[in-house]
C-alpha cells in the first residue's frame, strides 16, 4: 500500500466512524448495501454530516464563517484530489471514482447555507431546500450505485429524488418540536406554528405518501447490491412515518418521534426475508 492509500485508508476510516457516532439508522442501511458501495456511502455520509453540524449545532462559533470554510475546503479537496481533512478527502475520491458533477455538490452547499439566514419558508424556497439538503444527497448515492452508468442513473434520477425528499419531509415533521424552539426554523411552506393542526399535518402526510408511492418503484429497479439496503431505510422511514401519521397533530410539538433501536434490527430481518422471498 503506498503512503496516498493508507492516507486514503484512513481518511474512510474516519468517515465510518463519523457515521456510526452520529446514526444508529443509517449505520444500520449502510451495512445492508453490497461491500463495494460502503465506503463510498460512508463517504457522502461524512461530508452531509460535517456540514449540517456547523448549521445545526456550533452555536458558540460563527457559523457563516465556518460555512464558508467548508465549502472553499470542499472546492480545493475537489481540485486538489486530495485535503488533510480526512473527511473531505473520502469525499473527494468518491467524487472522482464516480463521477459527481459539481452541480450535485453546489446545491448541496447552498442548502446548509440556506439554514444560516432561512426561519421560514415559502413553496419555492421549501422545494429549493428539499433539493440541496436530500434529492441531491440522493442523487449522489444513486451516482455509486449505477457505478458510472449514466443511461441506468437517468432512469433512476427522479425515483432517488422522490425518496429523498420524502425522507427529509420524514425528518422536518419528526424534529419539528426542536427546529422550532431551538432554532427558529419552521420548513414547511407558509406554515404557522401556533396554529398546526390536524388538517395541517394531513396535509404534509398527503404529500409524503405520493413521493413513497413514486419512489418504491425506483427501488425495485435498483441493482441487486443497493436493492436490499436502500429498502431497509425505505422500510425504517415507512415505519417512522406510521408511527408519525398515529398521533394527533399536538404530539409532534410535545416530542421527537423515535423508532427503538430493537425494533431498527427487528426491521432489517423482516426487510431481508422480503427481499430474499422477492415479495417486496
Amino acid at each position: 500500500m503506498n503512503q496516498k492509500a493508507l492516507f486514503d485508508s484512513v481518511s474512510i476510516s474516519c468517515s465510518r466512524k463519523t457515521t456510526h457516532a452520529y446514526s444508529t439508522s443509517f449505520s444500520i442501511g449502510i451495512r445492508t448495501l453490497g461491500k463495494k458501495f460502503r465506503d463510498p456511502v460512508y463517504a457522502i455520509y461524512g461530508f452531509v454530516r460535517f456540514a449540517d453540524e456547523i448549521v445545526d449545532t456550533f452555536h458558540d462559533f460563527d457559523k457563516a464563517t465556518l460555512m464558508k470554510r467548508f465549502r472553499e475546503d470542499t472546492v480545493n479537496a475537489i481540485n486538489d484530489k486530495i485535503s488533510l481533512n480526512p473527511i473531505l478527502n473520502s469525499f473527494q475520491k468518491v467524487y472522482h471514482d464516480f463521477n459527481f458533477e459539481w452541480e450535485l455538490v453546489d446545491t448541496f452547499l447552498k442548502s446548509m447555507e440556506m439554514d444560516l439566514e432561512e426561519t421560514e419558508y415559502d413553496r419555492r424556497s421549501f422545494e429549493d431546500y428539499i433539493l440541496g439538503s436530500a434529492e441531491v444527497v440522493g442523487l449522489m448515492c444513486l451516482k455509486v450505485f449505477t457505478e458510472g452508468n449514466q443511461e441506468e442513473y437517468l432512469i433512476q434520477k427522479p425515483f432517488a429524488m422522490r425518496l429523498g425528499a420524502a425522507f427529509q419531509k420524514i425528518n422536518f415533521l419528526r424534529d419539528m418540536k426542536a427546529d422550532y424552539e431551538a432554532l427558529g426554523r419552521a420548513y414547511f411552506p407558509n406554515l404557522d406554528m401556533k396554529n398546526f393542526d390536524q388538517c395541517t399535518k394531513e396535509k404534509i402526510e398527503a404529500e409524503i405518501e405520493e413521493d413513497f408511492n413514486e419512489a418504491y418503484k425506483g427501488i425495485l429497479q435498483l441493482p441487486k447490491d443497493a436493492r436490499f439496503g436502500v429498502y431497509v431505510a425505505y422500510t425504517y422511514y415507512v415505519r417512522l412515518f406510521q408511527k408519525i401519521k398515529a398521533l394527533p397533530s399536538h404530539r409532534i410539538l410535545e416530542e421527537r418521534i423515535r423508532i427503538p433501536n430493537q425494533r431498527k434490527f427487528a426491521l432489517v430481518l423482516k426487510s431481508y426475508v422480503q427481499h430474499n422471498l422477492n415479495l417486496l
